[in-house]
């Protein structure tokens, strides 16, 4: 199961999904479903996210086992 830390960086911040939605090119609805684990980011989302936040896609994403 991925997890993730974007809402963290979110509130870290002062960012709302759309917010980072629209720096990142994809819609409010994809921010939600990746918080919510519902939803995995291609590499490229997953980068693109990371540097909004100047941070690794480690720091964001890491799978656990189930």
């Amino acid at each position: 199961m991925l997890k993730t830390r974007l809402k963290e960086y979110r509130a870290r911040f002062g960012l709302k999904q759309e917010d980072l939605a629209n720096l990142v090119g994809v819609r409010r609805e994809t921010i939600g479903n990746l918080e919510n684990g519902r939803y995995n980011p291609s590499l490229k989302l997953a980068m693109d996210i990371a540097k909004v936040f100047h941070t690794t896609v480690e720091e964001l994403f890491c799978f656990e086992e189930e």
